[in-house]
């Protein structure tokens, strides 16, 4: 029969299912063909990269509007009523988002400082009572349990909670959907982790998993709840879809930097900068609300806590750490410094990012062995940092106290910016004041102002190195870590030893080169720069601070790109997770689409109606998730049709296939169906899910030889580009859109010549999987790098 073969293109042997494995499935097109001037791979790579501890299957997201005729109906009929409701309950997430992301960062801070401060407390009464090993031990232990309490969360119940989670943030909002990042074990671990490991003083922060957590908390609202437990009310069918789901991703994300650092435009700005690659002006409103609630719930319950209902949780204010009261002076002789202290953090920071890369190189081997492996890594790392953080401190010389000074001098509590330690009366130890304390305490301590003479140069350089070590060997265990305050640590060190070095050349305080070091270095290894900047004013209350703050983040920047990517970059590289880039490289201007579809085989399209046992066959021996739909013997609106006229009718999802197939949509006859009887059977509720594998549809013989009207259910204005367009334009297209599929049209239309020419995945435009299919493409870029 002649509707047999109008419009599927033979599927060659290879594409059978025992080669599935070895193609992207978001492409469709089969494995490459083996010419005489053959190249080395195909186009595409397996889509596979390490999600938690497992290499795991990645797909897509489908963020284009599926214009279909269940659509539009849908869009058509809304009432105005229907429209506000969309409206509000978008603005209602978000304010439940900002409200829940505010109230379990506040929880998971009063837990820390409690227990951490607990912890010190014993810690410093039995160095008091000079019972050293006693004290080691003590604090070895307690650590060591909480250590292990973290990593048995992470490594047997949520390995997705490891780590910071924003590069996997980063790549969902690029248009990458990874395996369990976002689920309700994932959250749990997550902020129970957070509470164990940073409690146990290992030299990683609460930020970054504090931005997982918020993406968390905005994923579960958008769904209605975990898988098993998913909310049915009729109006979140609204946010049933990736598009929606990702804006509210994005109010979570800009959450949870919020609620890390009590910044709420600073957490719009990140968002903005750091991990969104899709932006509008309406989505700034409503990531800017988020944040505004979540600052009012820290707010609140600051002024409870001031009131010393929470324990030994502090009592500091909305700003973390505030110099505010800080004269801000500058003279010419402080370019000098400023543009040193940028240029310093470019370096060390890059010099950061290439040991951090060669370190998770080697716990990536480690953690192949097998869980134990994980758990005993985690072990040792705690060990080692709670020796340091203990034995460290008796390397340092006792101090004597300034009176002149209106702070207690010295202080055996919790807290306190001259620690005495072991140290006599009258006497304190500034490197037990930095080590045997919180994270948060040693910032605030080493960012103090109008302390000059409190840290002895020695004491920081052993700070600095120590901390340097810790956050190499830290960062890739099996517990919740981030990276910020590692490196805020680090660089306030070196910005307070730049400070001692300057003497009386400078007039800037030195808690103020602190916050410059400390900025430099995050530039440095994170390459971000307005967000940064923003941040760290609203962290320090000072605007006197936003000149040389900015001159510091650019050279920082400027010095650390000449050397290596971010931070953030190497992890997603690392992982092998398909990150596309903003910018295109300069080699793609001179390389078309036409080429790139040339290395794969033809198109797999389907008839407008086609064959049940066609549709089969697509979905049994191909994994791709899009196929084009054309009609044959087309009739344009103007002119005389040509013999052999096409058109394209759009694309068509393999999830929609796969519904038409379960719901048994078949028809008798060959023939176009009417509006209303895919209306009776389908909904665009019904269309937004994505569950199910031809495997589990079984279709009679007798149905094998029905019919499916596929144009109801295809998507009528699919993105397309021209053969000629060059692979950078479509790479920028394809970003920016966020597209999944996008079709490849010929320039020149005529009878013989197919409507459709190919079709461009994310894996097709990665330039890794470029390069890998055309290696002389490779060889043109290392020849144009030594030009």
């Amino acid at each position: 029969m002649e509707e047999d073969n109008c419009c599927t293109s033979q599927l060659p042997a290879e594409t059978q299912a025992p080669a599935m494995e070895e193609r992207d499935p978001e492409s469709n097109s089969s494995t490459l063909q083996e010419p005489l001037l053959k190249r080395n791979r195909t186009l595409s790579s397996t889509p596979l990269a390490i999600v938690g501890t497992k290499v795991s299957h990645i797909e897509s997201l489908d963020y284009e509007i599926n214009e279909n005729d269940l659509f539009k109906h849908d869009w058509r009929s809304r009432s105005k009523v229907q429209v506000l409701q969309y409206v509000f309950l978008k603005w209602s997430l978000a304010f439940l988002v900002g409200g829940l992301t505010g109230l379990i960062a506040t929880l998971i801070n009063l837990a820390v400082e409690n227990i951490a401060g607990y912890k010190i407390l014993a810690v410093v009464n039995l160095i008091k009572e000079e019972r050293y090993l006693t004290g080691l031990a003590f604090m070895t232990g307690v650590n060591l349990v909480l250590t292990a309490f973290a990593a048995v969360l992470c490594v047997f119940f949520a390995p997705t909670a490891a780590g910071p989670g924003i590069p996997e943030i980063k790549t969902y909002l690029n248009g990458i959907d990874t395996p369990n990042m976002f689920g309700a074990t994932t959250l749990l671990v997550k902020i129970f982790g957070s509470i164990g490991a940073v409690s146990a003083g290992l030299d990683l922060g609460k930020e970054g998993p504090l931005v997982h957590i918020g993406s968390c908390i905005a994923s579960l609202l958008g769904q209605g709840g975990p898988d098993n437990y998913r909310l049915k009310w009729r109006w979140l069918r609204y946010f049933n879809n990736d598009r929606d789901r990702r804006d509210i991703i994005t109010c979570g994300a800009s959450s949870g930097v919020c609620a890390a650092f009590r910044s709420p435009v600073g957490g719009v700005l990140f968002a903005l900068e750091e991990v969104a690659t899709w932006w509008r002006s309406a989505l700034l409103w409503r990531t800017f609300f988020s944040t505004a609630v979540v600052v009012v719930i820290l707010r609140a319950f600051i002024e409870i806590c001031n009131s010393g209902r929470c324990g030994l949780f502090g009592s500091g204010g909305l700003i973390m750490f505030d110099v505010s009261s800080v004269e801000v002076r500058y003279h010419v002789m402080d370019v000098i410094p400023v543009v040193l202290i940028g240029v310093i953090g470019g370096v060390l920071g890059s010099l950061y990012n290439y040991l951090l890369h060669k370190v998770l190189r080697l716990y990536n081997l480690i953690n192949e062995k097998g869980k134990f492996h994980k758990l005993l890594l985690a072990l040792t790392v705690s060990i080692f940092t709670s020796v340091c953080l203990y034995c460290l401190p008796f390397l340092a010389k006792c101090q004597p106290c300034d009176p002149s000074l209106p702070e207690t001098c010295p202080t055996n509590t919790r807290s306190g910016n001259f620690k005495q330690f072991h140290c006599p009366d009258g006497h304190y130890n500034d490197l037990a004041t930095l080590l045997l304390t919180t994270n948060d305490d040693a910032v605030r301590n080493i960012f103090s102002t109008n302390t000059p003479t409190e840290f002895q140069p020695m004491s920081l350089i052993i700070f600095f190195i120590l901390y340097w070590i810790l956050g190499l060997f830290t960062f890739g265990i099996a517990v919740p870590s981030g990276l910020f305050l590692p490196i805020i640590l680090m660089g306030s060190a070196y910005g307070r030893l730049l400070a001692l070095a300057m003497g009386s050349y400078t007039k800037i305080d030195q808690g103020l080169y602190a916050v410059l070091g400390a900025a430099s270095l995050m530039a440095g290894s994170m390459r971000m720069t307005v967000s940064l900047c923003v941040i760290f004013l609203e962290l320090t209350n000072n605007l006197l601070l936003l000149p040389i703050t900015m001159i510091v983040l650019l050279i920082a920047k400027s010095v650390g790109d000449s050397f290596n990517p971010s931070i953030y970059d190497i992890i997603l590289e690392l992982k092998g997770l398909p990150f596309l880039d903003a910018n295109p490289e300069p080699w793609m201007r001179n390389f078309t689409v036409a080429e790139l579809v040339d290395a794969k085989e033809p198109v797999v399209t389907l008839c407008g109606v086609e064959k049940v046992s066609k549709i089969v066959d697509v979905l049994r021996n191909t994994s791709h998730h899009g196929f084009p739909v054309v009609d044959e013997g087309v009739v344009p609106p103007l002119g005389v049709a040509a013999a052999g006229a096409t058109e394209i009718h759009g694309l068509i999802l393999r999830a929609h296939l796969l519904q038409v197939l379960q719901k048994k949509w078949f028809l008798q006859e060959k023939r176009r169906t009417d509006e209303w009887e895919v209306r009776e059977k389908f909904s665009s509720v019904d269309l937004a899910e994505r569950e199910g594998r031809i495997e589990e549809v079984a279709v009679t013989r007798e149905e094998m030889e029905m019919y499916v009207d596929l144009h109801p259910l295809t998507n009528s204005t699919p993105f397309t580009v021209v053969e000629s367009m060059s692979v950078a334009k479509a790479m920028v297209l394809f970003r920016q859109v966020g597209l999944r599929h996008l079709l490849v049209v010929p320039k020149y239309q005529a009878a013989g010549i197919p409507p459709v020419v190919g079709i461009l995945t994310r894996q097709d435009l990665r330039a890794h999987n470029i390069l890998t299919a055309f290696p002389h493409l490779a060889r043109s870029k290392s020849r144009g790098k030594h030009n």
